[in-house]
C-alpha cells in the first residue's frame, strides 16, 4: 500500500486545484457580445473588396489567404489576423468588415481599412503629401461608418444610430449620449456596447509611412506626433461617449526591423542598426509615439474610471520574436516569406507578394515576416495570446 497524504498536504494540494480552477472559470466567463476594431491593413478584413476583389491590389492575389482560408479574403497575411483570434477567443464570428451591405453586425464589425492614417486628409495635404495617401479612411472617418451600422448594432428595428458629441462635451454626459431623442433607450445601447470589446488601432504607422516613403527624416516626422497621438486619444474618448467600456489601444510596430525598410533604407554604417540588426532610427521613431501614446492612455484610464482602456503593446511583442525567434516557432524574422529577390530580406518593391514574380515560402509559420510590411498568421496568434494574457497588454484583455 501506498504512503498515505498527511491531511495539511492533501489541503494543499486541494487550495491549488481550486485556485487554478477559479482562473480557468473566470477567463471561461469573460465574454462579449461582440468585437468592433478600427485600425489599418493590420487587422482589415476586407472593407476594399466588398464589391468584389480590385486585380490591381496585390493582397486580393494568392498566395494571401493560403494558410488558413485557402485563398485571398482582402487580409494582408497568408490566414488569420489578430482580430480573427480575438472573436474566436470569445467565441463569435470573424468580423464582417463594414462597408458590407449584407452583414450582421450584431456580433461585430471592423472598421479597419487598410491605408488608413490617423490623420485627415488635409493633414498630409498640408504637407504635400496627398500623393502618398492611396486610401482615404482615417480615425475620424471609421467612427462615422461606425455611426452609421450602430442601427444594427443597437436594434434593426429601431433604426436608431448613435450621435457622438465633441471630446469637450465627453466628461460632461459620461452617463448618457445624445440620442435620447430617437426612442430607443440610450442605457440599452450602451449597455450593448459596454459589454462588447473595442480594438482602436493600431494607428499612426501609415501616417509615418507617408512622411518617410515622402522624403520626410524620421526625425522630422517625430514632430508630428503629439498630433497623431491627440488625434488617437480623441477617437477613443468618442468610442467611450458612445458606451464603450472595453478598449484596446494597440501602439505602432518596430518598423525599423521590417524587410521594407531594411531593404530600402539599409546602410553600409554598422551604427546605424541595433544589436539585433534592425535600424534604429525607424525603431525610435516608433518608440517615441508609443511613448507619447502611453501618456495619453495613463490620462485616460485617470480620466475614464469606470472603463477599461488598454494598451496593447505591438511594438515589445515582435520585437522580442526578432530577440528570441525560436521561443516563438520561428527560424527566421527579417526574410519576408512571400517576396523575391532572394537575400537576407527578399523583398523587391517591384516584384511584392501577389505580383509577378514573387512567391511564398513552403512553411509560413516558421517566419515572422509574410509579404515585408504585414505578418503571417503564426506571429498574429503568438501577438493575441500576449494581449489576452499579458504581458503584452496593458492591463491584459482577459481578467477575472
Amino acid at each position: 500500500m501506498g504512503r498515505q497524504s498527511s491531511p495539511a498536504a492533501a489541503a494543499r494540494r486541494m487550495v491549488v486545484v481550486v485556485c487554478a480552477a477559479m482562473v480557468v472559470v473566470a477567463a471561461a466567463a469573460q465574454k462579449y457580445n461582440a468585437v468592433y476594431n478600427f485600425g489599418d491593413s493590420i487587422t482589415d478584413t476586407g472593407n476594399l473588396c466588398t464589391n468584389g476583389k480590385p486585380s490591381q491590389i496585390t493582397f486580393t492575389q494568392p498566395p494571401y489567404g493560403e494558410t488558413y482560408f485557402g485563398s485571398p479574403t482582402c487580409r494582408c497575411s497568408d490566414g488569420r489576423v489578430v482580430v480573427d483570434f480575438l472573436a474566436s477567443k470569445f467565441g463569435l464570428p470573424f468580423l464582417p468588415p463594414s462597408k458590407s451591405t449584407s452583414a450582421d453586425f450584431k456580433k461585430g464589425a471592423n472598421m479597419a481599412i487598410t491605408g488608413a492614417t490617423a490623420m485627415d486628409a488635409n493633414f498630409f495635404r498640408s504637407l504635400g503629401l496627398s500623393d502618398k495617401i492611396w486610401n482615404n479612411g482615417p480615425i475620424s472617418f471609421q467612427i462615422q461608418w461606425f455611426q452609421q451600422i450602430s442601427s444594427s448594432v443597437c436594434g434593426q428595428s429601431n433604426n436608431h444610430s448613435l450621435t457622438v458629441l465633441p471630446p469637450t462635451q465627453i466628461s460632461k454626459i459620461s452617463d448618457r449620449v445624445n440620442s435620447i431623442r430617437l426612442g430607443l433607450a440610450v442605457s440599452d445601447c450602451k449597455s450593448y456596447l459596454a459589454n462588447s470589446l473595442f480594438v482602436f488601432g493600431e494607428f499612426g504607422g501609415n501616417d509615418y509611412n507617408a512622411m518617410l516613403f515622402g522624403g520626410y527624416s524620421a526625425d522630422q516626422a517625430s514632430t508630428y506626433t503629439p498630433q497623431i497621438v491627440d488625434t488617437i486619444s480623441n477617437g477613443v474618448e468618442k468610442l467611450i461617449a458612445m458606451g464603450a467600456v472595453d478598449v484596446v489601444v494597440p501602439g505602432v510596430l518596430p518598423i525599423g526591423c521590417f524587410p521594407i525598410y531594411l531593404t530600402i533604407y539599409g546602410t553600409s554604417s554598422s551604427s546605424d542598426y541595433d544589436s539585433l540588426g534592425c535600424l534604429k532610427k525607424f525603431n525610435d521613431l516608433s518608440t517615441n509615439h508609443n511613448n507619447q501614446l502611453k501618456t495619453k492612455i495613463s490620462a485616460l484610464q485617470s480620466k475614464y474610471k469606470s472603463a477599461r482602456i488598454m494598451y496593447a503593446d505591438f511594438y515589445s511583442g515582435v520585437y522580442d520574436m526578432v530577440r528570441n525567434p525560436s521561443n516563438y516557432g520561428f527560424s527566421t524574422v527579417f526574410e519576408t516569406c512571400c517576396g523575391s529577390g532572394g537575400g537576407k530580406f527578399n523583398y523587391n518593391n517591384n516584384a511584392r507578394c501577389g505580383m509577378s514574380g514573387a512567391s511564398a515560402c513552403s512553411n509560413p509559420a516558421s517566419h515572422l515576416s509574410w509579404d515585408g510590411i504585414h505578418l503571417t498568421e503564426a506571429a498574429y496568434k503568438q501577438i493575441t495570446d500576449g494581449w489576452l494574457n499579458g504581458p503584452y497588454c496593458s492591463p491584459a484583455i482577459l481578467h477575472s
